[in-house]
């Protein structure tokens, strides 16, 4: 079995070697082998022409990787943790996501994000931001859950003529494994991870697993819930999401990220304009408050979605 962080050093070793354009920017990426070791090896592999190392400076990272880009490389950049891509903001939603409608010039390159919480880390080292980079046209975002879709996505982000925010869940890194199958799904399409037919919890990354949690929960009552994985944010498969909500008449989207402006928010408002005749109840969410994640992990997993949460709406969504 491998692990979620075994699976993308996997794919980031499988693509420099059928590759040559691919490498790799970021703190301590080399000899340390990245802050959580998603890079050992590489630089041993590889040599240091293609796992650079650099100094604490996102912007520098992101803004070398746009300039490799256009020139025909394909750079894969690590933040140590996500929050800190807000140091090369600027770069990402003006310069990469823009340059191909301004200037026809493709920009393929990854950026993986160490996100979410879970973990005692605090306000400045949990951040989900995806919401940050949803309303910039031009930067798909991805956010694997299981150890198959951490190797395929990042192997599908790497691949892309556009830049692509790849949304990697620190909590899942030694406890989620599983099996590496192939290449993986394509990005924007979604996934059913437990078929149902009396409610849809909607999720991604790290509240996927809370969903089934929920699910087997909800299964002992004889409510048989059926549970989606988004894999991709942006896009999103609003299809198969939409198809999934309109049999079972009832929607619950689940978001480890901040209630206001999330990728919950959009899911939501766009299944209550797409399948509003078919629904029983009004699409819901449980996500984050929007307050700063506590440093203290009892705080931090009292705000938390939690598998409690998610029985307990999904209990009044089916009363309603």
């Amino acid at each position: 079995m491998t692990s979620y962080v075994d699976a993308i050093r996997r794919a980031l070793h499988d693509e420099m070697s059928r590759d040559e354009r691919v490498f790799l920017i970021g703190e301590d990426i080399g000899h340390f082998g990245g802050a959580f070791k998603a890079t050992k090896g590489l630089l041993e592999r590889f040599g240091p022409q293609r796992v650079v190392d650099t100094p604490i400076a996102e912007s520098l990272i992101i803004g070398t990787s746009i300039g490799a880009a256009i020139r025909g490389r394909r750079p894969v950049a690590e933040m140590q943790f996500a929050d800190f891509v807000s140091c090369g903001f600027s770069q990402l939603v003006n310069n990469a996501a823009t340059f191909h409608y301004r200037l026809g010039v493709s920009v393929p390159m990854v950026v993986r994000l160490p996100a979410g919480g879970g973990l005692g880390a605090g306000p400045f080292h949990s951040k989900n931001p995806e919401g940050w980079f949803g309303q910039a046209p031009g930067l798909k975002i991805v956010a694997p859950t299981t150890v198959e879709d951490a190797y395929g996505l990042l192997i599908q982000a790497i691949r892309d003529p556009d830049p692509v925010l790849y949304l990697e869940q620190k909590y899942l890194y030694r406890r989620s494994r599983g099996e590496i199958g192939g290449e993986g799904a394509p990005i924007g399409r979604a996934a059913v991870r437990r078929p149902g037919r009396d409610l849809s919890l909607v999720s991604y990354g790290n509240g996927v697993g809370l969903c089934m949690e929920a699910a087997t929960g909800l299964a002992e009552e004889g409510i048989e819930a059926e549970v989606l994985d988004l894999r991709s944010l942006v896009p999103w498969d609003w299809e198969t999401v939409a198809r999934s909500v309109g049999k079972t008449h009832r929607g619950l989207v689940v978001s480890e990220a901040s209630r206001f402006g999330g990728v919950a928010a959009e899911v939501a408002a766009s299944l209550n304009e797409l399948v509003f005749e078919h629904l029983d109840a009004p699409v819901r969410r449980v996500c984050f408050p929007d307050v700063p994640v506590p440093a203290a992990p009892a705080l931090e997993n009292a705000l938390r979605p939690d598998a409690s949460r998610i029985i307990s709406e999904a209990r009044e969504l089916l009363a309603w």
